[in-house]
C-alpha cells in the first residue's frame, strides 16, 4: 500500500474518529487514502476552527481528535488553536502536509520549517522521512497526546513520503497504567491531614477527570474539606455541595481568598500554574502546600510545597480515602468557609430578577442559562470581558460542563468548539456557547460550516461593540481606555443569511424565554443581547474593597 494508506490505517487503529481541517494538494494523496475509511472528515472553513474543535473533543472526551491542514500558511493558520489545546491540556493529533522533501532544503514555494515552528506549541513535533517509520510514529504520537498532563502531537507528512509503498502494517496499540504514589507518601498525606485543623483544597483542571472526581468527592463528603476550583476545575465538585467554595481565577481579590488565608494547610489537585499564578494566593510564600499531581510541582518562588503526591490523582485520593475510613479524621473548623460560600451564592442571586430594558447585566445572562441547562449540559466559553463573568459566575454541577480557555487563553474557541462538542456528546445533552461578539466575530465563517452539518447547537453572543476586556483591564490601569470600539454587522440579518435561528433579546425579562426557544430549536440557534459592561468596573471597585475576614 502507500505509506498514505497506511497512516490511515494507523490512525483507525488508534481509535481516531474525527478530523477536522481544510485540505491542500500536498494532503491529496492522504485524503485519497482517507475516503471509505471509518475516520469521519469534516471539511471547515478555516484551520484555527479546525483546531478549536478537535480541542473542545479532546477536553471532553480525553481522547484525541485530529486537525489537519496543508503546508505554509494552512500549518500556520493551525497554530493558535494547537496553542490553545496543548496549553489546556487536551490531547490532539496534528496532521499537515509537506511539499517534497527533494525541496526542503532549499527556497521554496510555500515551504517553512512547520515542525520547528510547532515545536513550542505541542508535546512533540515529527516529520515522516519514511514509510516504514509510520507505525512507529503513529503509535508515539497518541501515546504522548494522551500521557499526562495530555496535549498535541504534530505530525508532517511530506507529499513524495505520502507516495512511498510500503509492505508495513500498523502497531498493536498498548495502554499503561499511569503510575501512582507509594504507601510512605500516601502516609504522609494522612498525617498531614491529621494534625491540620483548616486544611482547604485548591482544584485545578487535572481534578476534573471523572475518576478523580468521584474520589474527590468522597473525600469531601467524609471530611467536609471545602473546595476551591480554578476556572477550569469547575465541577470537581457539585455546585449545590456544601463543601463547594466555587471559584478562584479573578486578578482581584474575591471572597474566596478569605478561604485561603484562613487554611493552616492548602492541597493543590491537578493545579496548573498556567490558570492563576501562586503569586496571587501565596504572596507572602508563608502557606503549607501539598502538591496533587500527576506530574512533580513547577519550580516557582511562590510554589514550593511541603509535600508532593506525584502519581495518578484518582488513586492518590483513593489511598487517602481509605486511611480516613480505617483511621478517622480528627473535626475540623470550617465554619469560615462556610461563611465564605454563603457570601458568594449570596452574589450569584443578587441579579437574578433583574428586570432591566434594552441592556442585560453579565449576572443576569449567566443566572438565565445556569437556570436552562440541565446538570449534564456543556456551556463554552470564549475569551474576553464575557469569560471573567462566566468563570466566576457559571458553576456547574458536574466535571467538564463549563469550558473556559484558560491556559493560553485565545479567543475565537466557542463558535467551532461547540461543533467539536456535538461530534462527541450525546444528542440529548444541551450545548450552549458564549461569545462576546469579538470573539465570536474571529471565527464567523464557521456559522456556515455547522449549518451545512446541521448541527444542533447553541451560542449566545453578547453584544457591546468593542473589546471590552482589554477597556477593562486598561481603566482599571490607567483610569480611561484607548479606541477599542469596532462595527458589527445585523445579527438577525448575520443569522438568516448563515440559515441559522436568530434571537435577539433586549429586555432581562425575556431572556430566559429566549433561552429556551434556541434550545427548543432543532438546529443551529443563536441569541444576542446588548450587555450591559458597566458592571465590569462595578465589580472591580467591589472587589477591591472587600475586607479580610479571617
Amino acid at each position: 500500500m502507500k505509506a498514505s494508506d497506511l497512516m490511515v490505517k494507523c490512525l483507525e487503529n488508534e481509535g481516531l474518529k474525527y478530523i477536522f481541517g481544510v485540505p491542500g494538494e500536498e494532503n491529496a494523496d492522504f485524503m485519497m487514502s482517507l475516503e471509505g475509511s471509518s475516520i469521519q472528515f469534516i471539511l471547515t472553513r478555516h484551520e484555527q476552527g479546525a483546531a478549536f474543535m478537535a480541542e473542545v473533543y479532546g477536553r471532553l472526551t480525553g481522547e484525541p481528535a485530529g486537525c489537519l491542514a496543508t503546508l505554509g500558511p494552512g500549518a500556520t493558520n493551525l497554530i493558535t488553536g494547537v496553542g490553545d489545546s496543548n496549553m489546556d491540556r487536551a490531547p490532539m493529533i496534528v496532521l499537515t502536509g509537506q511539499g517534497s522533501s527533494s525541496r526542503l532544503h532549499k527556497e521554496s514555494h510555500q515551504i517553512m520549517d512547520v515542525v520547528g515552528m510547532f515545536e513550542p506549541v505541542t508535546k512533540w513535533a515529527h516529520q515522516i522521512v519514511n514509510a516504514e517509520s509510520i507505525p512507529e510514529v503513529i503509535r508515539k504520537a497518541f501515546r504522548i497526546a494522551r500521557t499526562e498532563k495530555p496535549g498535541a502531537v504534530l505530525i508532517e507528512l511530506p507529499e513524495d513520503v505520502a507516495k512511498q509503498d510500503t509492505s508495513f502494517g500498523p502497531m498493536k496499540v498498548t495502554r499503561f497504567r499511569r503510575p501512582s504514589i507509594d504507601d510512605k507518601n500516601a502516609d504522609q498525606l494522612y498525617e498531614l491531614l491529621k494534625s491540620s485543623k483548616r486544611p482547604v483544597i485548591i482544584a485545578g483542571n487535572g481534578a476534573i477527570r471523572k475518576r478523580a472526581s468521584k474520589q474527590l468527592r468522597e473525600l469531601c463528603e467524609a471530611t467536609g474539606i471545602g473546595v476551591i476550583s480554578t476556572f477550569m476545575g469547575k465541577g470537581a465538585v457539585d455546585m449545590d455541595a456544601p463543601y463547594c467554595l466555587f471559584t478562584v481565577g479573578l486578578g482581584s481579590r474575591d471572597f474566596v481568598a478569605d478561604a485561603i488565608d484562613g487554611a493552616d494547610v492548602i492541597i493543590t489537585l491537578g493545579y496548573d500554574m498556567v490558570e492563576y499564578h501562586p503569586i496571587l494566593w501565596n504572596p507572602n510564600q508563608d502557606h503549607k502546600v501539598v502538591h496533587v499531581d500527576f506530574i512533580p510541582a513547577e519550580i516557582d518562588r511562590y510554589y514550593a510545597p511541603c509535600l508532593e503526591c506525584v502519581g495518578d490523582i484518582a488513586h492518590t485520593l483513593w489511598s487517602l480515602n481509605e486511611r480516613i475510613k480505617a483511621n478517622g479524621l480528627p473535626k475540623y473548623d470550617l465554619s469560615y468557609q462556610h461563611k465564605v460560600r454563603k457570601r458568594m451564592v449570596d452574589d450569584f442571586e443578587a441579579h437574578k430578577d433583574d428586570r432591566t430594558k434594552g441592556i442585560i447585566r453579565p449576572q443576569k445572562a449567566i443566572w438565565d442559562l445556569r437556570q436552562v441547562m440541565g446538570p449534564h449540559d456543556v456551556a463554552i466559553s470564549g475569551v474576553g470581558a464575557h469569560k471573567m463573568w462566566m468563570s466566576r459566575y457559571y458553576q456547574c454541577h458536574e466535571p467538564n460542563t463549563c469550558l473556559v480557555p484558560n491556559g493560553f487563553c485565545s479567543m475565537g474557541l466557542p463558535l467551532p468548539g461547540i461543533l467539536g462538542a456535538r461530534y462527541c456528546l450525546p444528542d440529548d445533552v444541551n450545548i450552549f456557547g458564549v461569545a462576546g461578539d469579538g470573539d465570536f466575530m474571529m471565527n464567523v465563517q464557521e456559522m456556515e460550516t455547522i449549518r451545512r452539518y446541521n448541527a444542533n447547537v447553541n451560542i449566545m453572543v453578547w453584544v457591546d461593540g468593542g473589546y471590552g476586556l482589554i477597556a477593562w483591564k486598561q481603566h482599571n490601569q490607567f483610569g480611561k481606555h484607548t479606541d477599542l470600539a469596532f462595527g458589527n454587522p445585523d445579527w438577525l440579518k448575520l443569522a438568516e443569511a448563515f440559515g441559522w435561528h436568530g434571537i435577539w433579546v433586549e429586555n432581562s425579562e425575556d431572556l430566559q424565554g429566549g433561552l429556551k426557544e434556541a434550545l427548543a430549536y432543532k438546529g443551529p440557534s443563536m441569541v444576542m443581547i446588548p450587555i450591559d459592561y458597566t458592571e465590569n468596573l462595578k465589580l472591580t471597585k467591589r472587589l477591591g474593597g472587600i475586607e479580610v475576614h479571617v
